[in-house]
Parts: C-alpha cells; sequence; structure tokens
C-alpha cells in the first residue's frame, strides 16, 4: 500500500494533468484517477480532528485569494454575522492548513502582490504623475503642525 507522502506526490501529478489542455477523454480519466487518490488518501488520514480556523486578511484581494484556495480544496469558507468582510472562516485540520494552505496562500500572494504593485505604479505614472517616488523625510514636524500628520480634511 502506498504511504500518504506517495499518494499526495501522485495526487499532485494528477492534479497537473488535468490542469494541462487536452482531450475530454483525458481530463475525465485525470479526474477518476484523482477522486481514487482522494478517496484511498482519506481512509489513510488518522483521525485528525477538524478545527474551526479564522483568518484576518489584511485587504480584499488577500480574502478572494484565500477563498479560492479554499474552494480549490473543496472546503467551505464562511464568515459569522458580525465578522468584517476580510474575515474568512473554514473548517480544517490544522496539519492541512499549516502544511498545504498557508504555503500556498504566501506564494500566490507574493506573486499576486508584485503585480497589483507593477500595475498600480504603471498606472499612475501614466495618467497622474511621473514621479512615484518616496516622500521627503523631515527631521522634525515644523511649528504648529501635528506630528500625527494629520493633512488638510482629516
Amino acid at each position: 500500500m502506498p504511504t500518504e507522502a506517495e499518494l499526495i506526490e501522485k495526487l499532485r501529478k494528477i492534479e497537473a494533468l488535468y490542469q494541462r489542455p487536452g482531450t475530454d477523454g483525458e481530463r475525465a480519466a485525470a479526474a477518476n484517477a484523482r477522486d481514487r487518490v482522494r478517496a484511498r488518501l482519506a481512509v489513510q488520514e488518522p483521525a485528525e480532528p477538524l478545527l474551526e480556523q479564522r483568518m484576518s486578511m489584511p485587504d480584499g484581494w488577500s480574502q478572494r485569494l484565500i477563498v479560492a484556495l479554499l474552494r480549490r480544496h473543496g472546503i467551505a469558507p464562511y464568515r459569522i454575522r458580525g465578522q468584517r468582510r476580510t474575515t474568512v472562516m473554514a473548517r480544517m485540520t490544522d496539519r492541512f492548513a499549516r502544511e498545504t494552505l498557508w504555503p500556498q496562500y504566501q506564494q500566490l500572494s507574493a506573486l499576486l502582490r508584485a503585480h497589483l504593485a507593477e500595475v498600480t505604479e504603471r498606472v499612475i505614472v501614466q495618467a497622474v504623475w511621473r514621479d512615484v517616488g518616496d516622500v521627503a523625510e523631515r527631521p522634525d514636524a515644523p511649528p504648529g503642525e501635528n506630528a500625527a500628520g494629520a493633512g488638510p480634511g482629516v
């Protein structure tokens, strides 16, 4: 009987095959194989309890990414009434959250943030002003100005 690590690796290969364009028959065969491996893996996994995990994301983009990853793995994300829109709840094992979900989220989030930063800077340079460098730093706040820097209308 294959080990859990071998099953997981096989599942990754099947997922890659399934994601790749091909004939309908190849995609159906990959989907069937993926389902069989998931069923065997579920039987082999120790009965680790599902825990309610709360993830507070820094912004809407991050929230959308974590929701997409959860759904991709067959986990139903939810929010409890009254929670912020950037809070995501899900029931999963602690191991899955630590070893699978979070590393995927971090990698994809870094790529997405880099892309968004590049697009934002390019749009500002083209549409607003060409100098998007950092602001000058002064040693002290000018007399009569709040050190916190409350600007006009704030």
